[in-house]
């Protein structure tokens, strides 16, 4: 880029030159006070820790009335959590109470007997609706997972090797884990 003699003359006119714009003592200040106002102010080190301090109680007062609160509800949850169990129960202890009256003054034993199998049935479609099912034991294989073996007799027959031949004690499953192992008779 080659240089014209205008603009060699104007890079050398010190009238063409621009001169830097001075402030006067009032207009700098003015100027300075403007650039302060819209300028934040940063916080010092010790209010931004009074403020990080503040923050942190308050947080962990939160988490200890989360936590009471948790511990409270869970104590609640284990004192009335069978509530629902039990108010399903009452009626087939109403109806015991009523089989016990008329045990007394009945002499008819085939009505008496058809009143504790109506009762029987009655807690044992409780038990069902509960999850609650009887662990299968006659001629069923024996299974330690299951079953509890009481005794061991020589088998019957053939068949009945390493099978249930008789059940002392039922066992009960709930939601298919094992509340209550069966004890048995097996077949050797």
């Amino acid at each position: 880029m080659t240089m014209t003699k205008e603009n060699k003359e104007q890079l050398t006119d010190p009238a063409q030159q621009q001169e830097p714009t001075q402030l006067t003592d009032c207009q700098s200040t003015e100027a300075n006070e403007a650039e302060a106002s819209e300028a934040p102010q940063t916080p010092t080190a010790e209010e931004e820790l009074t403020k990080l301090q503040d923050a942190h109680l308050r947080l962990m007062a939160e988490y200890d009335n989360f936590r009471k609160r948790t511990l409270r509800e869970k104590s609640e949850l284990i004192r009335n959590g069978g509530e629902k169990v039990l108010l399903e129960l009452l009626p087939v202890i109403d109806d015991l109470d009523i089989a016990l009256q008329n045990i007394e003054r009945t002499d008819d034993l085939v009505a008496l007997r058809e009143g504790i199998k109506l009762i029987h049935s009655k807690f044992v479609d409780y038990l069902q609706r509960q999850g609650v099912k009887e662990i299968e034991t006659i001629e069923a294989t024996f299974d330690e997972e299951r079953h509890e073996a009481i005794a061991v007799i020589p088998a019957p027959s053939e068949e009945f090797k390493g099978k249930v031949v008789d059940c002392v004690k039922k066992g009960y499953t709930l939601n298919d884990k094992v509340i209550r192992h069966a004890n048995v008779v097996v077949g050797q």
